[in-house]
């Protein structure tokens, strides 16, 4: 077995996937013996652990962005790690909903920031919010997880929007730092592991 065939079992047995597990993207890295997948291996445990943000959070985080890449295996992994840290179904949920909302909210205001008319502004958006004003998580982290979101997809003025409110209600820096490095990490993931 050639080393890279043993990182890429040894990253999907952390991710809890049979070692036989391929992606068109596993092969091809495998395949060409590619040292990236150490990286890879190394920044995906990176993700599981942080001085900002505590392990649930992290799993909440993590369900998150799978669900906004529509990635079953890292959804099921972040499920289950969220879980293990005591995360209940409604946070759960509520991590999956933020993704769902966050898709709709980050097109549309990519929009109006991209066109920059006047008129798009002052339409009406009609997308119902209502999780966002009593999110089961917390105003903060609800922000937090949207923040990350958007940061995934894209979108400068939800970043903008979201990061104002996170240090209007007091979050640290760091912490806004963390959770966007742990959702691109997880997004990296993501394009070997789907």
């Amino acid at each position: 077995m050639s080393e890279t065939t043993e990182v890429i079992k040894e990253l999907l047995e952390s991710l809890q996937l049979d070692g036989n597990y391929r992606t068109a993207s596993l092969e091809l890295l495998e395949k060409g013996e590619s040292r990236y997948i150490r990286d890879l291996k190394v920044n995906f445990a990176s993700t599981l652990t942080s001085e900002h943000l505590s392990a649930k959070e992290i799993g909440l985080i993590g369900v998150s962005i799978a669900v906004n890449a529509n990635n079953k295996p890292l959804t099921d992994f972040y499920t289950r790690f969220a879980e293990q840290n005591e995360a209940t179904a409604a946070e759960i949920a509520e991590a999956a909903a933020c993704a769902s909302l966050l898709a709709s909210n980050n097109v549309f205001y990519r929009f109006r920031h991209f066109t920059q008319k006047e008129k798009y502004t002052q339409i009406p958006a009609r997308i119902r919010m209502q999780i966002m004003m009593k999110p089961i998580t917390g105003k903060e982290f609800f922000e937090l997880i949207s923040l990350a979101v958007s940061a995934v997809n894209g979108c400068e003025m939800c970043v903008n929007s979201h990061e104002d409110s996170l240090i209007k209600l007091g979050a640290k820096e760091e912490r806004i730092f963390d959770a966007v490095r742990i959702a691109s990490l997880i997004t990296a993931t993501g394009k070997v592991i789907y």
